[in-house]
């Protein structure tokens, strides 16, 4: 297993936890800043090397590559747009229209659909809303620019034709392997679990972290054999029907509720920040909702030395139906280069990934998932010789065979780290 480039001084301030770049066996390097380097690398002044990214973001904006796959996407002509990667649309529509016109046909409990990929094959940046250049006179220009760039990143993504399998046949596709299995997460980055939960009120943020995290946490020790410890950290609402108070609250460990689902293909972690996000929970009890964790720098090398991974599990509040939650198996995109996305706050950079289409990625979803009925996708693993999965990846997406006003999807998605 790879060592971090550097650890703690041992008295005094740590010097900054640098992972080493840990590609699976077989994987290609991502499309990536530095290398794909940590920005933790690039730490001035504790500063986690958020002012090396602002930077690398403006300039990123200046070259104008950006803009001109943006041109290319707003000039095509209507209907299809010819890529590398196959034939794109704009919209939605155009895309279910292609599907319907091609005959492309679901296996039973399947369904055939429009997925949103990226087709800019360059990392990415995105300034949180909390950081400081966006409450700074002085750097108002610089914003504008950022703003700017924002939107045109969601506007870099085109439309392509995909088939769901229904992620409760896995054995089906894969005879002896059981959805609801760890075997399941290991070699697809997927599975199922049951859980009938004791929480009342999923809006109310103390009670979740009081009744639904332990419950979480103890599902993820009985799911996985070996495993000695499980850390929920956070967790997501959504909701976008909901007409209560939606404020984030970040002090309070309050994530508000979500209106708006992820309508991209994407991974929240990868090589460099599955292991920089752990060891910020372990070492500096950063941004956790969870059992308070006073891990020495030592303590959590040793800790993070055995593997762990982390897994997202999303439960829904009620039967879902509009806007199901997406998820595809690794076997299909294991020697496949992510694109990194870059997350700018005040006092670290986050790493999540992007990817682009390739027809033969393996869906799954969950048709009209039940509230007992909890889907988990791993996404990040720390083992590396490609005897097991290391993410999947995963959107949101628009379900054709119900109306757009079907009431929306209605779940709670909790974050954790398993460790061994």
């Amino acid at each position: 297993m790879n060592k971090p480039e550097n650890i703690s001084a041992g008295s005094g301030d740590p010097t900054p936890y640098v992972p080493a770049l840990e590609l699976t066996k077989g994987q290609p390097a991502p499309i990536a800043a530095h290398g794909g380097r940590s920005y933790m690398a690039l730490d001035q002044d504790g500063d986690a090397g958020t002012a090396a990214a602002l930077e690398d973001a403006l300039e990123q904006v200046a070259t104008g590559e950006g803009q001109r796959v943006y041109d290319w996407i707003q000039s095509a002509p209507p209907g299809p747009i010819e890529t590398k990667w196959g034939i794109g649309f704009r919209k939605y529509s155009e895309c279910m229209d292609y599907i319907r016109a091609e005959g492309i046909e679901a296996p039973e409990g399947g369904l055939a659909l429009p997925l949103p990929y990226t087709v800019y094959e360059q990392p990415t940046y995105s300034v949180v809303t909390s950081n400081a250049i966006w409450h700074d006179p002085d750097r108002a220009d610089l914003a504008a620019k950022l703003r700017e760039e924002e939107k045109h990143t969601m506007r870099r993504n085109l439309y392509f034709p995909q088939v769901m399998r229904d992620a409760r046949r896995i054995e089906e596709y894969y005879p002896g392997l059981s959805p609801y299995t760890a075997e399941s997460m290991d070699k697809l980055g997927v599975s199922l679990a049951h859980l009938d939960s004791q929480c009342q009120n999923f809006y109310d943020a103390a009670e979740v972290e009081r009744v639904f995290y332990p419950e979480i946490e103890k599902l993820l020790l009985d799911f996985f054999p070996g495993a000695t410890d499980a850390l929920v950290y956070n967790h997501d609402v959504f909701d976008k029907d909901y007409e209560g108070d939606r404020t984030e609250d970040q002090d309070a460990k309050n994530p508000g509720v979500n209106a708006m689902y992820a309508n991209l293909v994407h991974n929240d972690l990868n090589d460099n920040s599955g292991r920089v996000r752990c060891r910020e929970l372990l070492t500096k009890n950063l941004r956790n909702f969870g059992r308070t964790q006073h891990y020495t720098e030592a303590e959590a090398d040793e800790k993070m030395s055995r593997r762990f991974m982390s897994i997202n599990l999303a439960k829904p509040m009620e039967t879902v139906q509009q806007y199901p939650f997406v998820l595809c198996a690794w076997p299909s995109f294991a020697d496949q280069p992510y694109i990194n996305n870059y997350r700018i706050y005040d006092d670290r950079v986050g790493e999540t990934t992007r990817f682009t289409y390739r027809p033969d990625h393996e869906w799954y979803w969950i048709p009209q998932q039940e509230p007992h009925e909890v889907s988990m996708l791993k996404c990040y693993d720390s083992v590396t010789d490609g005897s097991v999965s290391r993410w999947s990846f995963h959107t949101a997406c628009v379900d054709p065979t119900l109306p757009l006003n079907a009431p929306c999807r209605k779940n709670v998605v909790v974050r954790s780290f398993v460790f061994f």
